[in-house]
């Protein structure tokens, strides 16, 4: 009798294992039930998710390798998100995706699972459930797009689309040249080509262990994808024959290398909530302070956008994640192991940078200390992030008035107002857009600029928002703020004209009130107004349940591990 899992559903001779043997046969030898591993293909691919759509064709090179190593694969679709389409927001449903991630994988008869995302949400999710279950688990991230051009220049996903909108209220871009480039924008299959979000999770998805060493960060069209696609499969059916689980490979040595990778190619700040939540899956004591005492000196040495140049095209040109990894092999934890059950830093010796004004060397970095800055204060008594790669460093030390807005909606109506009471030194407040409060917390912190100002311009300024902001973004954008507004933090109760210091060598962000004004003072009634009222279904569960972005923002009873075991018989 075989030891592996699937033989609970496929073993014996009684009436429960020939219906689950009769109905999966279809065309299957006898030999696909008698100790060959069942190897999932979580696929999250779907028209509706753009950057996933190319994952089915990855998916059948997998499942080549798993039936060359003598496993059987199943695709098996998962949900999907789609962070361009889905309204109000992706972060919403991230933690719909995992539990049902979760659920799929240990409701079926399977010995490992091969996780397929591109987009910004997937991968996370993907890892969340993966890692509650514990089963055998490998990512294969769907890569990069192409870099797309228009008049002569490159275009970077998102981090241009910001530059030409604030460009075209400046009056510096007609609107019919702005529509002009979006033909331009997206030139291939694939994920954002900047180091956005999604370029960030599947890089970080490699630092951690889970991928085959030197997939992340392939270009989605590069025939090497599907090369390691396969490879990939026919390592799953190993680690499915030796139990090499994802307890053994996320461990505190895992999170640490990626917090210091996170700093080394400025990476998306959406991936401190992920990487908080993937360790709150497995019980790792990872903390919002661990990303500032770990990364905050760590050079930046990835010159792309949006804290440089270039773009994943060139990422990869140049040598990749592992000629960065190689570039501070001295700030990793040697002991963190990958799926192939080796070290990640056995992988790194003869990584070269090929392009040095891409990938910059330790001795000439971009900058010296670019990791996640953690702020507290009276301000976000909890903790807040900036992102100082892509701050102005003018304004890290910064004391202005504050302007607020109670929504998104009030943001909308009244930022280029001509009698709106800003200027340079202005702060920027939003609020309400917190995990609970939106709810799902949107990508809505780096808020565009004041139009006048911008026609004067001004191309920055201090932003507070309880909401995240696009890994493609930029700007001094202090963001997560916690308590977040729609919870009674400290943020729901500022007040135009309050003045707001923002020191970022410092790490604080404060309002300059007394802490007896700040107690007394009661909540914005139209931030209470404007915060969303759940009505049923997933959305109400969520709300009632979600933690706070410092603990990554899971629901509070999907925290910690679950295990593979379903005891009970379906008949």
């Amino acid at each position: 009798m075989s030891d592996l899992r699937s033989a609970q559903w496929y073993g014996g001779q009684d009436r429960d294992a020939y219906i689950h043997r009769a109905w999966m046969r279809r065309g299957a030898p006898d030999s696909a039930f008698t100790g060959r591993p069942q190897i999932a293909i979580a696929n999250t691919a779907s028209d509706l998710v753009p950057c996933n759509r190319h994952l089915s064709e990855v998916a059948e090179h997998v499942a080549a390798g798993i039936w060359e190593a003598g496993g059987v694969p199943l695709d098996m679709p998962v949900v999907s998100l789609g962070e361009t389409q889905v309204r109000p927001t992706a972060m919403l449903w991230r933690n719909m995706a995992a539990m049902a991630i979760e659920e799929m994988i240990r409701a079926n008869p399977i010995d490992g699972v091969v996780l397929l995302g591109g987009c910004d949400k997937t991968i996370p999710a993907l890892l969340m459930g993966a890692a509650s279950v514990d089963l055998p688990a490998v990512v294969v991230p769907g890569g990069p797009m192409l870099t797309g051009t228009f008049r002569g220049v490159p275009l970077g996903c998102g981090t241009d689309v910001w530059r030409l909108s604030e460009d075209v209220r400046a009056g510096k871009l007609s609107e019919q040249e702005f529509l002009q480039s979006e033909s331009s924008m997206i030139r291939s299959r694939g994920h954002c080509n900047t180091m956005g979000t999604a370029s960030t999770m599947g890089l970080l998805a490699e630092v951690l262990g889970t991928t085959l060493p030197g997939t992340a960060g392939l270009p989605a069209p590069d025939s090497r994808l599907l090369g390691q696609a396969h490879g990939t499969g026919v390592l799953a059916v190993e680690m499915a024959r030796e139990g090499r689980r994802p307890s053994q490979v996320l461990t505190a040595a895992s999170f640490r290398n990626a917090i210091v990778a996170l700093a080394a190619i400025g990476g998306s700040t959406n991936a401190v909530v992920h990487l908080l939540a993937i360790a709150g899956r497995l019980g790792i004591p990872l903390s919002l302070d661990d990303f500032d005492r770990i990364g905050a000196n760590v050079p930046l040495l990835v010159n792309l956008q949006p804290a440089g140049q270039h773009l994943m095209e060139d990422f990869h040109r140049a040598g990749g994640l592992l000629a960065v990894l190689h570039e501070v092999e001295d700030l990793l934890d040697p002991a963190a192991l990958t799926v192939t059950g080796r070290p990640l830093v056995h992988y790194l010796a003869g990584a070269a940078i090929w392009d040095a004004d891409v990938i910059r060397s330790r001795r000439e970095p971009l900058q010296d200390a670019a990791g996640i800055a953690v702020l507290r204060g009276n301000l976000a008594p909890s903790g807040a992030i900036i992102k100082p790669a892509a701050a102005s460093p003018h304004l890290l030390q910064h004391r202005g008035r504050a302007v607020v807005f109670d929504s998104v909606e009030d943001l909308h109506a009244r930022l280029d107002d001509p009698d709106l009471d800003v200027d340079a030194d202005s702060v920027l407040v939003l609020r309400g857009c917190g995990p609970r409060g939106y709810p799902g917390m949107p990508e809505v912190s780096n808020t565009p600029l004041p139009a006048k100002l911008l026609r004067e311009g001004v191309r920055d300024m201090v932003r507070i928002c309880d909401g995240r902001m696009s890994g493609t973004a930029y700007g001094t954008v202090v963001l997560h703020v916690t308590p977040e507004g729609a919870a009674g933090g400290p943020l729901s109760k500022i007040r135009t004209g309050d003045w707001i210091v923002l020191d970022v060598p410092g790490r604080r962000v404060d309002v300059e009130l007394t802490e007896d004004e700040l107690r007394d003072r009661p909540v914005a009634r139209a931030m209470a107004a404007a915060v969303a009222q759940p009505r049923r279904g997933w959305e109400l569960l969520y709300v009632n349940s979600v933690q706070g972005a410092e603990t990554g923002a899971d629901l509070d009873f999907l925290c910690g591990s679950s295990g593979d075991q379903v005891n009970r018989e379906s008949h």
